[in-house]
Parts: structure tokens; C-alpha cells; sequence
């Protein structure tokens, strides 16, 4: 290997799920010296993997002020002449957003898309979340801000209706000729879209779901969607959503459809909205998801002939207290009225502390580390509720996950490295105190190393071994610290958690990483 020259990293200090004060004073008493140390050896001889840019995806459901008032806000100073907002665009593609799925999640469920086309749209009450939409913002719309984005559209099309509806939207999307190809250009849309990506339904294995079907029936179901879709003859990749928690839905599903389809799609939220989960026991969470569901796949034969769409996952799940339901909310329902009222505890700034920032970097490794299985991953959402970027009338607040997505999208190289992490005994089985992924590029020569220290309280001292070589010396760095350990940023201190540049020393390999913090190190 060539001497290195350089090395630049990215620093995330992360806050546990502790009181503050008590925090502070054992990282001073704990975190003064490294702990244990542990070595990340990175074999420079072994073949490289491609990983998907689709793992740096999201979703904007019509759910809360995602749509209207998020992305999309006519009238607003912030927004331009068609409505939508000029400071989210700017922000989703600084972050390098990949492919936004839409119109939900659940929404999709109730949601017919010829009424968000043409000019005679009504406003129509949403069976899923008890409120009408204008449905100002439909298909065309959508398909224009992911140009402005710059990122690919993902349809969620609604598995309940006529299957040969589903077709029909396909076909307004991406045919050339044709009764919906015309309506598409009576619109104003000469061009096809091109829509690639499609789910089939949503969670339709749900109770909580508009056409609840068994696994059995849901397998019958994806297979007929897909064989009506794919007669179609357009170029397109198909989704199939699956439940993860048993593996009942892998086996008909697949058997029935997996010849057909080239993801399945799986949903998860780690932590409810109703009780805490300690830090310790959540942060290992997306290893082990993503491990069953490679276990199924391999158990069903289809691994390696089907990819994983994690096209929903956050650390948070939603706070929708007595919904989603299944028919329209009635004028005079006041429980109603005060269970969507109570949707504005999403938008509780200091519930998105670093904690946020760190699992992602964690969700983000485990993706990486399973490049082959794993080919799309969607944080949901990606505008306000519990997304990264929260939107108000008057701007913008990044919040901590804003900056650990912004950084994996830009920062690393694009093939994936074995590496081995050899730390003491105790932490192996966990793996609990550092989680780290290698990336390089095409010929072999640039390096981008991720290193999660995941231990609350103590930094520590991590040798990196790339090769038979160790970086030496003071490197660039640019770190994103809070404060405090409860750090978040909210409309009156947007700033209060941003990156910065400095400087970080390696002695000989040998890097000092921060209690909860994730270091970017790129090697040139």
C-alpha cells in the first residue's frame, strides 16, 4: 500500500437516555482516560461489496405536517410559486436523500390516486387518520418535487382497491401511449415519469390496516397485484411487505410471489411511543433485525433473489394516539378531535437528543455490513413528526439525525471491506462498546472508516489497523458535539448541535474516541 496521506474523520458525541447531571459527572470521573482498548482491523487484500445509495432513503406520508406545511406550503414566503418549500428542498439535498417513499405508510391504505390528479380535485376525508385531504398535492406533484430533491419516487400503491387500478396509476406514471399515458399528458406531462419503484400495499398484514388479510391470502394477494402490474411491460422493481416479528408471512408470501417481486419490504420502530427502552438494549437493535430477517430469507431460499427494503424504520415510533382507523372520523367526534390534537407531541423538540444520532450511525452499519441483502432503507419520516428535519412556518431545525444521515450519505466511499473488531471478552458477545464499518472506493485507494463508541459513560481507545498499516499524527476532523448530554436543537437554538471542524491525533493507530460518538476517518 501507498503511505497515507491523509485522513480526514467525523465526530458524533452521543447523549444516553440518563439524567443529565448524573451523565456529566461520570463521564468526568469515567471518560478522563480511554477504557478498554480494542482494535478494528481492515483487510486492504480482500474483495470489496457495492452497497445500494437507496439505503439513504425516507418517506412523506399525509400524516400530520409532512405534506402541507412541511414539504409542500402554498402561499408560504419560504415556498415557491407552485407551493413548495424552497428551504426543505435545499436541506433534503444537502443530506443527499436518495428515494422518498410515498404517499404512506397507512395513508396508502384509504388513498385512491385519480383523486390528487387533474384539475377537478375535491378534497376527500382520509379514512386513516380522521382528517380530509385537499389533495393539492398528488401524484404529479410529488413526482416533481423528487426531481427538485433529486431523489427517486417510490409509490405506495393501495393493495385494497381493483388491482387493475394499481396498473392504471403504473401506467399514467410511465407508459407512453395509452388511455392513462394521455390523461398524463392532458395533465401537462408529456414525458412518462418513470416511476421504477413500487410496494404493493402496505402493512396489509395488520389489524390496524384497511384490508387485513392472512399470510396465506396476503401471499395470493402480492401475486396477483404483481402478475397485473407486470403485464404491463414497463421497467419496474416490486415490493412485497412482510410482517418480521415470527417469519409466518415469509414463507407464502415468497412461495406465492417471490419469483415476481424484488424486495420485501419491512417496517420497524424500536422504541414506542409509551415507555422508555434503555439505551443499551435499543442500540443493538438493528443488527439483529436485519440478521432475522436474512435467517428467513435464507430459510425460504430466496436469499440472494430477493433484496431487503427496510422501507420503514426510525428509532421512534409515531405518536398517533386511537389511530389509524378504517372509515372517516365523524364532525361531532370530540375524542377524535383531541386524539389528532395530540399529534403535536411528535414535534417536542427535546425528545430528539444525540441518542438519535448514534443509532442511526448503528442502523446505517448494520446496512452496510449486509450490502448484499440489503438494498433500500427508508427513515420514516423524513419531514417533521419524528423525521430528521423538523419544518415550521418560519424556517427550519436540523435535528441531531439530520447530521448522522447527511454524513454517512456524503462521507463514505462506495464499496463496503471486511473488517474485525477484537475487543475484550466481556463486550464481545454485545458487541456493546464499538461498532464500526469500512468503506473504499472502486480502486482501492480512498478510505472512509466509521467507529461508533457506543459506551455511555467512557471513551475509548481504538487502534485502527488498515492493512499492515497506522495512521500517525494530527489529523482534520469535523466533529458534532452537543453541550450537554440531553443536546437537541429546536426553533430558538437551531444551532445548538452542528458540526465543526478541528483536529483529532492518532498515536500509531491508536485514536481516542469520545463517550457516545461516531468518527468518520477518511484515509487518502
Amino acid at each position: 500500500m501507498k503511505k497515507i496521506k491523509r485522513i480526514v474523520c467525523i465526530v458524533i458525541i452521543v447523549a444516553p437516555v440518563t439524567a443529565q447531571d448524573s451523565v456529566q459527572a461520570a463521564r468526568q470521573k469515567a471518560g478522563s482516560k480511554p477504557a478498554q482498548q480494542i482494535t478494528v482491523s481492515i483487510d486492504t487484500t480482500a474483495s470489496s461489496k457495492p452497497y445500494s445509495p437507496l439505503i439513504f432513503g425516507g418517506l412523506i406520508e399525509h400524516f400530520g405536517r409532512q405534506v402541507y406545511g412541511g414539504i409542500f406550503e402554498t402561499g408560504s414566503p419560504l415556498s415557491d410559486k407552485k407551493g413548495f418549500r424552497k428551504d426543505v428542498i435545499a436541506a433534503l439535498k444537502e443530506m443527499k436523500v436518495s428515494v422518498i417513499r410515498w404517499p404512506g405508510g397507512c395513508f396508502a391504505s384509504g388513498y385512491h390516486w385519480k383523486d390528487g390528479v387533474g384539475k377537478d380535485r375535491k378534497p376527500v376525508p382520509d379514512p386513516v387518520w380522521g382528517v380530509t385531504d385537499p389533495n393539492t398535492f398528488g401524484t404529479d406533484e410529488f413526482i416533481e418535487w423528487c426531481r427538485l430533491v433529486r431523489c427517486e419516487p417510490y409509490i405506495c400503491a393501495n393493495a385494497n382497491r381493483k388491482p387493475e387500478e394499481m396498473k392504471q396509476w403504473l401506467e399514467y406514471c410511465n407508459a407512453t401511449e395509452g388511455e392513462y399515458a394521455e390523461k398524463r399528458k392532458a395533465n401537462g406531462h408529456e414525458e412518462p415519469f418513470n416511476v421504477k419503484f413500487w410496494s404493493i400495499g402496505n402493512e396489509n398484514y395488520g389489524f390496524w390496516e384497511i384490508g387485513k388479510y392472512s399470510p396465506d391470502s396476503w401471499g395470493r394477494r402480492v401475486k396477483e397485484c404483481a402478475d397485473i402490474m407486470l403485464s404491463a411491460n414497463l421497467d419496474i422493481k416490486l415490493v412485497a411487505p412482510v410482517w418480521r416479528p415470527k417469519g409466518e408471512w415469509y414463507r407464502p408470501v415468497l412461495g406465492a410471489a417471490g419469483d415476481d417481486v424484488d424486495y420485501i419490504g419491512v417496517h420497524q420502530y424500536w422504541i414506542r411511543t409509551d415507555k422508555e427502552t434503555p439505551y443499551r438494549k435499543c442500540i443493538g437493535y438493528p443488527e439483529r433485525s436485519l440478521s432475522d430477517v436474512i435467517r428467513l430469507l435464507e430459510e425460504t431460499g430466496y436469499r440472494g433473489k430477493v433484496k431487503i427494503a427496510f422501507d420503514e424504520w426510525n428509532l421512534r415510533g409515531w405518536y398517533h394516539p386511537h389511530f389509524p382507523r378504517k372509515s372517516p372520523v365523524k364532525p361531532d367526534d370530540e375524542k377524535a378531535a383531541e386524539s389528532i390534537a395530540a399529534r403535536k407531541l411528535n414535534d417536542v423538540a427535546k425528545q430528539y437528543t444525540m441518542m438519535d444520532a448514534i443509532f442511526n450511525a448503528c442502523f446505517l452499519n448494520a446496512c452496510l455490513r449486509h450490502c448484499e441483502d440489503v438494498g433500500m432503507a427508508n427513515m420514516a419520516p423524513t419531514v417533521n413528526t419524528r423525521g430528521p428535519l423538523y419544518v415550521h412556518p418560519k424556517g427550519i431545525v436540523k435535528r441531531t439525525s439530520f447530521y448522522a444521515l447527511k454524513m454517512y450519505a456524503n462521507d463514505l466511499e462506495e464499496r463496503v471491506a471486511p473488517l474485525e473488531i477484537d475487543q475484550p471478552g466481556e463486550l464481545k458477545k454485545a458487541n456493546e462498546k464499538i461498532d464500526a464499518i469500512a468503506t473504499v472506493d472502486k480502486a482501492g485507494k480512498r478510505w472512509a472508516i466509521a467507529l461508533v463508541n457506543r459506551d455511555p459513560l467512557q471513551a475509548v481507545a481504538c487502534t485502527v489497523k488498515l492493512g499492515d498499516q497506522f495512521p500517525d499524527g494530527m489529523y482534520d476532523a469535523t466533529v458534532l458535539a452537543g453541550d450537554s448530554p440531553e443536546a437537541f436543537n429546536d426553533i430558538e437554538h437551531p444551532d445548538r448541535v452542528v458540526p465543526g471542524n478541528t483536529k483529532v491525533e492518532f498515536k500509531k493507530g491508536v485514536v481516542n474516541l469520545p463517550p457516545h460518538s461516531l468518527t468518520i476517518v477518511r484515509i487518502l
